[in-house]
């Protein structure tokens, strides 16, 4: 420590300066995929009794019951055989009859993840055979796997769990429809939360209508539920805080160990280069991110790379610290009007809890 910096009193800066998301390029192997599909950290320790219902609004309170009875007929053997005949055995059974699963469906910000994870947690098995994972994990992980790889590791699970389940294009749709129905037919129960009911997934961003047999199909698997109420995230808070100058956002980086450090244009263009399956990646062992000149997101491809990273800041708590526009800046009126509006609203309501999070970096 330096006599000046002893003489006032402040904190010492790290020598080393902040780190760089620009300066990482992770690459994820496949085993790592599969192994990290267990709820992410923010949601390790929630269970249906830490979920606090509105009051306002019943269908929360309904959603905790029908989940718990859910997880509770989940226990014993699999559900399409019987003790290690079915778990060794690869004999083809009969598939169920009826939904095999649950599906929750409400607007950002009702706790359907705080649920999923409950359910994922509640659910009777080893961690091993059960699975938990964002829509873009799960076709992330077809995408390492290849699709009969997939279909054989995880059709000895319990439960697979799919949050923001949310089809972007007709690859995506067939591809999924083709999987779960591998799955149930394995015994597979299955749970998944969106904005978007079943059946109208898709809907505002391709032809849907040309793929109205895979949609339906999809839908068949699950028991629907709607979970109304407001973003709880903001419930009864504070508007989130203004954003900083860049010297403070600089300042902040340089005196927060295990931060990092981006111009905001740079980092996006960086996303371009990095599979959205390695975001996750991206941020190992970050305690913070720090971001200068952020400004509106140019086009839909950049704001929906963008939209993965927020989700997997979210879900590891990372603070996020930035000058420039303010979060609810980010997206244009065009998409906040189109088919993927629900996404972009979901990264506003996370990056804003992530910027009252980082409050205390400044002058902290």
């Amino acid at each position: 420590m330096s006599a000046s910096t002893a003489a006032s009193g402040q904190s010492p800066i790290p020598e080393a300066g902040p780190l760089s998301l620009c300066a990482r390029e992770p690459h994820v192997p496949a085993d790592r995929l599969v192994a990290e599909m267990v709820p992410p950290p923010r949601f390790d320790s929630v269970r249906f009794d830490t979920y606090i219902p509105d009051p306002k609004q019943p269908s929360q309170t309904e959603a905790v019951g029908v989940l718990s009875a859910f997880a509770g007929g989940l226990g014993g053997a699999h559900a399409s055989g019987s003790g290690k005949r079915r778990w060794f055995g690869r004999a083809k059974q009969a598939a169920p009859s009826g939904p095999r699963g649950v599906y929750l469906d409400g607007g950002y910000g009702v706790g359907k993840t705080h649920l999923l994870a409950s359910l994922w947690h509640a659910t009777p098995a080893e961690p091993s055979l059960k699975a938990f994972g964002t829509f873009v994990e799960l076709t992330n992980l077809v995408g390492a796997l290849g699709f009969q790889q997939t279909v054989k590791t995880l059709s000895g699970h319990r439960l697979l769990c799919i949050d923001e389940f949310e089809l972007d294009d007709p690859g995506d749709t067939v591809l999924v429809s083709s999987l779960l129905r591998k799955l149930v037919e394995a015994g597979v129960a299955l749970a998944a939360t969106s904005n978007t009911l079943p059946g109208k997934l898709g809907e505002g961003r391709f032809a849907a209508v040309d793929f109205l047999r895979e949609i339906q199909g999809l839908s068949a698997h699950f028991r629907t539920l709607r979970i109304d109420g407001d973003d709880y995230r903001h419930r009864g808070l504070p508007e989130a805080p203004a954003p900083y100058t860049d010297e403070e956002v600089t300042k902040a980086a340089y005196a927060t160990a295990g931060a990092s450090l981006d111009d905001f244009p740079q980092l996006l263009d960086h996303l371009a280069r990095v599979h959205p399956s390695r975001y996750g990646a991206l941020t190992d062992d970050l305690t913070a991110v720090c971001l200068t000149d952020v400004t509106p997101v140019p086009d839909q491809s950049t704001a929906l790379r963008l939209v993965v990273l927020a989700d997997r800041l979210y879900d590891r708590e990372v603070p996020v610290l930035a000058s420039g526009v303010p979060f609810d800046q980010l997206f244009g009126e065009d998409m906040l009007n189109g088919g993927y509006r629900k996404k972009y609203f979901r990264a506003i309501s996370r990056l804003t809890a992530l910027a009252r999070d980082a409050k205390g970096l400044v002058n902290g």
